[in-house]
């Protein structure tokens, strides 16, 4: 490529603290914005969610360059979240494209200077329509902030770049900004975690929120051995019906309620230690007593972290009384992806 300056001389002291720099210059930058919540700008974020909150269509997001790039991460977020939303162009806006707007939407308009030509002419004809604007930009008496029902300001920023040119800190600013109203809409629309399922049905996201008894390959009364826990080893281990394809047997008192597990490690190990003798001992003297477990209430990624947390290969499955339903096997989360074998 033409017009480049030669490559400077690598200097491992000078690229860590420029790494640094933009990171800290960054995250203090977020730091500062938070601060302002304590006061008077902790007003205009409660009257922008408001506005979000009543919003009874789409958000539209806009912006120019860097800024719309961000807005339209905003925007994903704000749909995952369970609101609607879209993003505008605002060259394309008065090229056709303010048909996308409807009644009942809220604009979220976003600059870091307050300034971009396209993004005022959009926020103009806004307010002629009586829609709803928020803005976002750096300087609470710019342009754009003038011609918006709320203004969010990010304060007197210097970006990260070393030369204040790139966008960089008004961006990461930005975003943060989308966030958190995002996340402060949901929750005042108490958008839970069975909702958030709902918006994401795939990749891992949805594999983590799946129920725990969609997944149970092992299952009380069709494939699960289940047994009193007052029989010896040997009965307890005994096939009834079919072959038992589980990894371990579930013991239950005289209630019916979850008392111990025992696995075919277990097994092995009473072998190993005490001959054929072993499984003449009672079951409740060699189960696992009150072992860890799950219930039909949790997801899947409650199992995840179990399994991280504990290094178990075998989880039993209770309903609300303590009563087995089914055993999570590691390998069940292996192939569904959530964990790694």
């Amino acid at each position: 490529m033409t017009g480049m300056s030669p490559p400077a001389t690598h200097d491992a002291a000078r690229e860590r603290s420029l790494l640094e720099r933009s990171l800290r210059t960054e995250a203090e930058a977020i730091s500062s914005v938070a601060a302002l919540l304590a006061g008077a700008e902790g007003d205009a974020w409660r009257l922008a969610i408001d506005l979000l909150e009543a919003c009874r269509g789409h958000v539209v997001v806009s912006g120019m360059g860097k800024s719309g790039l961000v807005g339209a991460k905003i925007s994903a977020t704000l749909s995952s979240l369970g609101q609607p939303s879209n993003v505008l162009h605002p060259a394309e806006a008065v090229h056709g494209d303010l048909g996308r707007i409807r009644g009942g939407d809220v604009a979220l308009l976003l600059s870091a200077s307050g300034e971009t030509e396209e993004l005022v002419v959009l926020a103009g004809i806004l307010k002629a329509d009586g829609l709803p604007r928020i803005g976002v930009s750096m300087r609470p008496e710019s342009r754009l902030a003038r011609l918006c029902d709320v203004h969010l300001s990010m304060g007197d920023l210097a970006e990260a770049c070393p030369h204040n040119l790139a966008p960089t800190t008004s961006t990461t600013v930005m975003m943060a900004i989308g966030d958190a109203l995002a996340l402060a809409l949901a929750a005042r629309r108490n958008f839970a975690a069975d909702d958030f399922h709902r918006h994401h049905p795939g990749g891992m996201l949805g594999v983590g929120m799946r129920p725990i008894t969609e997944v149970l390959r092992f299952r009380v009364d069709r494939n699960l051995a289940v047994v009193e826990d007052g029989v010896s080893a040997g009965e307890a281990i005994r096939p009834s019906g079919e072959d038992r394809r589980a990894g371990a047997v579930l013991l239950v008192d005289g209630s019916g309620r979850l008392s111990g597990i025992f696995t075919d490690g277990d097994l092995r190990r009473l072998l190993n230690r005490d001959g054929a003798a072993g499984l003449e001992r009672p079951i409740r003297e060699v189960m696992t007593p009150s072992p860890a477990h799950l219930t039909t209430a949790h997801a899947v990624r409650d199992a995840v972290a179990m399994v991280r947390e504990r290094r178990l290969d075998e989880i039993p499955v209770v309903d609300a009384e303590g009563r087995p339903v089914g055993l999570l096997d590691v390998q069940d989360l292996v192939t569904l992806k959530a964990v790694r074998d």
